[in-house]
């Protein structure tokens, strides 16, 4: 059983993603904590309510569409800190980074308390002023809380399967896998591959086929370096792929990156030629890689005598985003995650630069032509040309400089990041040039979001955009006006400080609740679980052991205690004794298995490490209470992070000037004002994802058995849907399966279990005297070849043991008789008249999917030497070489030295590789029984 329900982000212009997955046995899987700019809690409240049973948390990309919720939710819903997350590591490096930017940029990131949340307070809304709420902020994450969350998340590499842990309130995972591949689109971009029984699910939201300057292509056809004629196996023919559909409307078509780089450094030159800045608005920690990188070398290439035109010699490039130096520095230890091309410059640029370093510090003295050299040999994201700009104050001195200059500004939706700033200053002038690089998506808002507005101007107003995707069409705003949203934090006040105080206890009463049931429902429940091992139900208690299990215990009780209703008697069962006080009898008269047993509730367990018993986080912490009555945590030993870098012109003892900044309890003033637009507009796309063409020309190689589309816009999607579905099932007639493509909206539950043709049928007894099982990875494989009989010719259990040899007549039995006659078929034994015939049509064929990485490990338990050389080869005694191919066939290659001795093939090196081999996978004969 799979079922899939998109949480946010399918057929909306909202760019937030948050996808729920749900396996047989209860089994869920959350992928992704998206938001957008309007931080508005009302779109968490789906995931919230599936925070108590979830199993794991999977996170593919660090951008606010895809983890902007994650640091509010650890903070502000119960049980979420207690969730396994995964992610690799440079989204876990640099979406710290991003959030840290995040909330340092905007109050509203902190998230507005809702309106319905405080209507039963004690003071009434209508006595505020027009019978409004305050706009009443939660607590933010400071920096340091936003560097333990991420701390608390497991890292991952790609290509390599991991069995994932569960959650304390989930059930068994029952051996699901897990694998993370190359989503090209952001470094450490994932698609996740998840295999969990007969279910093979590829989550691929947001990725792109093409190689850029920093980032490889997506893994689809093995990644750089492999032959790209075949999709990799793991990702091949899966019961179901989710993916996206955004940019894959019909002007989306392949970009060549050559053209949008040469577009976009023509505009940068034309426009400071005619003394104007350009501003490109771009995210924090993910697409900013890109631009950085093509300016850094464009600059150096064009200052140095030798290759440029001198034309940007004296124009300045500003790189303002507020946790910049820190991303910077995340990015020059994350090389092995970018292409090959940047990894190579990264060895050629370094080796000078210690060289040179070395040189400095014994005092020797180098010629201005080979110090120019040793400059130039920087290493990538090692900036020389490029400023990085931390803090307000400096960014607002560097805006009212009248010079032509190139700022690259987080971030694109223009809401909250240093753009918001600089198109302030900059709209008003026709010379300057406002460059978009993705198409920002609408926050829902009664206010559209600035970066919408414009890329939707640009778009009416540019003929050639509807031709050409890669446009260099420049646009003129002149005459146009749009209003943007402004921000202002105050300290509360009057009775708005109680309402606040008040709406802080209810929910620290809340979240102790939920704690104290889930300890005590786990407990309960692991409880069961042990005494299960030990002795396991028997089969009239089955069904009642599943209906006491789990479920009731932890997701019922704190959907309960979320809602405040109290369980019914019946719900209750016999632990109605012991949670409710005066009663002290219960009729168990009718009940089986454990309902008509007393109940017993264990006492709580603490868990134990290799330590002893597990501390919990925030054991050693003191609590103190503020002027306002807030309580705040204070650490024995309290260690703060390491600052953002600075560039070399900053002050780092310059303190950061924010007026607007408020200690304590805040509200925020929400304001509009205008913006009168002169400057020029233009778009061009560094989106980094893929189109309508890579998808129709990926999807029939990979072969999905269901296609689930979300992650974009209504139209866009419809249309892409209505194309892969021509594509997917082009020439398929009567006899071939029609493969389904869903277009789900926000909260809708696709089935997209395995489309399998199974029916029920009995074993005879002779069947099953001759089944031979084989394990391969703990299941168990046989085959049957068997003559498939009616029920109405099998003898019933009486008649055969009476030596009755009567048939039982269905047109003869009466209505009644005919109901209750078991009517699955039986499988018996193949006559041996037939079985000739049969043996010689059924060929064997092997089960299973050898690791080289288990292969080595049985090798040298074995007493050989197997290590690993080149691209993925397994060397085996130093004569042996096996590779896997993309498709997952096994290469053995041995030279004359490993057939040493033939006549004894048990020392043969070759021989007892390949013996190895078939040993761990199971040869099912194709023979009759």
């Amino acid at each position: 059983m799979f079922n899939f329900t998109p949480l946010l982000g399918a057929q909306s212009a909202s760019a937030a993603s948050q996808s729920l997955l749900e396996f047989d046995g209860g089994i869920k899987v959350l992928i992704d904590a998206g938001w957008d700019e309007s931080f508005d809690v009302e779109k968490l409240k789906e995931m919230e309510k599936h925070v108590p049973t979830l199993s794991f948390i999977l996170l593919t990309h660090a951008t606010t569409a895809h983890l902007g919720a994650f640091a509010h939710c650890c903070k502000h819903f119960p049980l979420f800190t207690r969730i396994p997350v995964y992610a690799t590591i440079p989204v876990i490096a640099l979406g710290r980074t991003l959030l840290q930017d995040l909330y340092a940029s905007t109050p509203l990131a902190s998230s507005i308390i809702p309106l319905h949340v405080l209507t039963d307070s004690a003071h009434p809304i209508t006595s505020y002023e027009d019978g409004h709420a305050p706009n009443i902020l939660l607590q933010a994450p400071t920096p340091e809380e936003i560097a333990s969350y991420f701390s608390l998340i497991n890292p991952l590499k790609y290509s390599q399967p991991h069995q994932p842990l569960p959650s304390s309130f989930s059930p068994p995972l029952n051996g699901l896998t897990i694998t993370a591949y190359s989503a090209g689109h952001t470094l450490g971009g994932t698609i996740w591959h998840i295999q969990h029984g007969m279910e093979s699910v590829v989550y691929a939201v947001d990725w792109n086929q093409a190689r850029e300057h920093v980032l490889s292509g997506a893994a689809w056809l093995g990644g750089s370096g492999a032959d790209g004629s075949e999709v990799l196996e793991q990702l091949r023919r899966p019961t179901a792929m989710i993916c996206s559909s955004k940019r894959s409307g019909p002007l989306a078509i392949a970009g060549q990156r050559n053209k949008r780089d040469d577009t976009l450094l023509s505009m940068i030159r034309d426009t400071v030629g005619n003394g104007g800045s350009v501003l490109i608005p771009s995210d924090s920690s993910a697409r900013v890689l890109e631009l950085a990188y093509l300016l850094e070398e464009t600059w150096r290439k064009e200052t140095s005598t030798r290759q440029g035109t001198n034309q940007l010699k004296n124009v300045k490039v500003y790189l303002a985003i507020k946790t910049g130096g820190a991303t910077m520095r995340n990015v020059l230890s994350l090389q092995e995650w970018m292409d090959e091309g940047i990894v190579k410059e990264f060895e050629t640029k370094s080796a000078p630069q210690v060289d040179q370093d070395q040189n400095r510090s014994r005092g020797q003295q180098r010629g201005g032509a080979k110090a120019e050299d040793d400059k130039a040999a920087k290493p990538p994201f090692d900036f020389r040309h490029i400023t990085i700009l931390e803090k307000k104050s400096r960014v607002m001195r560097m805006l009212r400089r009248k010079e032509p200059r190139v700022i690259i500004a987080s971030d694109t939706s223009m809401e909250w990041g240093f753009s918001k700033d600089a198109i302030k200053s900059l709209a008003s002038d026709e010379r300057n040039l406002i460059i978009l690089t993705e198409r920002a998506g609408e926050t829902g808002a009664q206010v559209k979001g600035l970066g919408r507005h414009l890329w939707e101007l640009w778009n009416e107003r540019s003929e050639s955009s509807r031709q050409d995707p890669v446009s260099t069409a420049v646009v003129s705003a002149s005459g146009h006006q749009t209003t943007m949203q402004s921000t202002r934090t105050v300290p509360l006040e009057g009775n708005e400080l109680s309402l606040y105080q008040q709406y802080l206890a209810k929910q620290r009463q809340l979240h102790q609740t939920e704690e104290d049931e889930l300890v005590r429902a786990t407990t309960v429940w692991q409880q069961i679980l042990d005494d299960n091992s030990q002795s396991s139900p028997s089969s009239e208690d089955e069904e009642d052991f599943v209906a006491q299990g789990k479920p009731l215990s932890v997701a019922y009780i704190l959907g309960r205690a979320r809602t405040k209703n109290q369980p019914t008697e019946e719900e209750l069962g016999p632990t109605i004794l012991i949670r409710n006080k005066g009663v002290q009898d219960y009729y168990t008269g009718a009940e089986k298995g454990r309902r008509a047993m007393f109940p017993f509730e264990p006492p709580p367990r603490r868990r134990e490490d290799d330590y002893g018993e597990e501390l919990v986080q925030g054991e050693f912490e003191t609590k103190e209470n503020d002027d306002d009555g807030v309580t705040k945590r204070r650490k024995v030993d309290e260690t703060t992070t390491s600052g953002p870098g600075e560039d070399p012109e900053s002050s780092d003892s310059e303190p950061e000037e924010n007026p607007d900044k408020v200690e304590g309890p805040s509200k925020v003033i929400l304001g509009t004002e205008t913006l009168q637009l002169n400057c020029q507009i233009s778009f061009v796309d560094f989106s980094g994802l893929h189109d309508r063409r890579t998808i129709q020309m990926l999807v029939p190689l990979i072969r999905p058995r269901k296609l689930i589309l979300i992650a974009g816009e209504e139209a866009e999607t419809n249309e892409l849907a209505e194309e892969c579905h021509k594509v997917l099932n082009a020439g398929a007639g009567e006899a071939v399966v029609i493969i389904d493509v869903f277009t789900p909206t926000v909260g809708m539950v696709i089935d997209a279990s395995v489309d399998t043709n199974a029916w029920m049928a009995k074993l005879s007894r002779g069947i099953l005297r001759k089944l031979q099982w084989q394990q391969v990875r703990g299941l168990g494989v046989v085959a049957i070849t068997g003559k498939l009989a009616a029920a109405s010719l099998e003898p019933s259990a009486k008649q055969a043991e009476g030596g009755a040899k009567k048939k039982v007549k269905l047109e003869t039995a009466a209505p009644e008789e005919e109901e209750k006659m078991d009517t699955t078929p039986i499988l018996d034994v193949v006559p041996t008249n037939m079985a000739t015939a049969i043996r010689s049509v059924a060929q064997p064929f092997h089960v299973g999917d050898l690791r080289l990485a288990d292969l080595r490990k049985i090798m040298q338990s074995s007493g050989m030497t197997a290590e690993f050389r080149g691209e993925g080869v397994l060397v085996i005694n130093g004569t042996v070489s096996v590779r896997k191919t993309a498709t997952g066939r096994i290469e053995v290659d041995g030279g004359a030295y490993s057939l040493a001795d033939v006549k004894t093939t048990e020392t043969s090196s070759f021989w007892q590789v390949k013996k190895k081999i078939y040993d761990g996978l199971a040869v099912v004969g194709g023979g009759a029984m």
